[in-house]
């Protein structure tokens, strides 16, 4: 069952079809319990072909609508000006979905989550690709890899060689979202992180430009993460034989300077695409027809960079080709 409300048409560039945005909400089981998976489906006229989007820890939607010069780095925007529709949901504990008790929300979970959302958008759209930030990248593989329901998948801010030795010292630095103003009221259990005040370009834009209003919208929108969601995260994607092995439909990964996926000691090879690709390619088979690319000059959360659209267009004709 797919729940709309508060539908609304938006103006389009000059040339591109009106685009019509509507509240979604998912009903979802976990652990038997009923919750909810909410995002925001913007679809311009006439278009066949749908992005599920999921976001990164202490993420919510906003990440793939960026307030800040939305021009330059609103994911959502570019998208639906090539005519691609775009369904950006909140993970499980975020945004305006559900809060269920942290223990309960894994990845695994949350790629249930977005099979559900699928599910209720195959209907509508000839077309599925499900794409993912970070953490949300690891989500779109599980659910591609256990549900094979998807056209394509998007992977971006993530591969599989994971460099623990900056990443680690990130989630040490986080609190309980409960302890943290922001969140006052909403009371998250204390399985809920968020990142310290204060910290988010360091964790997920350096090296790139430190661009005040683009931090201080990463800062203003920031959300929450739980623990639980990063066990399988690395056990079904690196520690086992991946679940990306078992993706059968085309995959575009996408990276920046990344310092937590990429580099010395631990991440992937990004120097440039085919290095990128050649070291991301044993995790998958031929049948996802592995295409890379990488963004040069920024971090983490390549959607905030100032070169963003070069990304974008990346997206746009590998979706295209589809």
């Amino acid at each position: 069952m797919l729940l709309v409300a508060g539908a609304c048409l938006l103006p389009a560039p000059a040339g591109a079809a009106p685009v019509a945005c509507e509240e979604v909400r998912v009903p979802v089981p976990v652990a038997g319990t009923a919750q909810v998976m909410a995002g925001t489906l913007c679809a311009p006229a006439g278009a066949t072909t749908v992005q599920v989007l999921v976001p990164g820890g202490t993420y919510n939607r906003s990440y793939w609508d960026v307030s800040h010069e939305p021009g330059t780095r609103s994911y959502r925007l570019a998208m639906n000006a090539a005519g691609i529709a775009t369904l950006a949901v909140d993970r499980l504990g975020t945004g305006r979905s559900s809060t269920p008790p942290s223990a309960l929300v894994t990845a695994s979970t949350q790629a249930a989550a977005v099979h559900r959302v699928i599910g209720a958008l195959r209907p509508r759209f000839a077309r599925v690709v499900v794409g993912g930030h970070s953490i949300g990248s690891a989500m779109a593989l599980i659910e591609a890899g256990l549900h094979r329901d998807v056209d394509g998948v998007l992977v971006t801010g993530f591969t599989h060689r994971m460099n623990l030795v900056t990443v680690v010292p990130v989630l040490a630095g986080m609190v309980p979202a409960a302890l943290d103003p922001k969140f006052a009221g909403r009371a998250p259990d204390p399985g809920y992180l968020t990142t310290s005040a204060g910290t988010r370009y360091r964790s997920f834009h350096a090296p790139g430009p430190e661009v005040p209003g683009a931090i201080a919208a990463d800062e203003s929108t920031k959300d929450v993460f739980a623990v639980t969601e990063a066990v399988d995260t690395l056990a079904l994607n690196t520690v086992v034989i991946p679940l990306s092995r078992r993706v059968d439909a085309p995959v575009l990964v996408v990276v920046g300077d990344d310092n937590h996926f990429c580099g010395r000691p631990l991440g992937s090879d990004c120097s440039s695409a085919e290095a990128l690709r050649a070291s991301e390619a044993p995790f998958f088979s031929a049948a996802a027809r592995l295409e890379t690319s990488v963004l040069p000059g920024y971090g983490h959360s390549i959607n905030y960079a100032p070169n963003a659209p070069d990304f974008h267009r990346v997206v746009v004709a590998w979706t295209r080709g589809l």
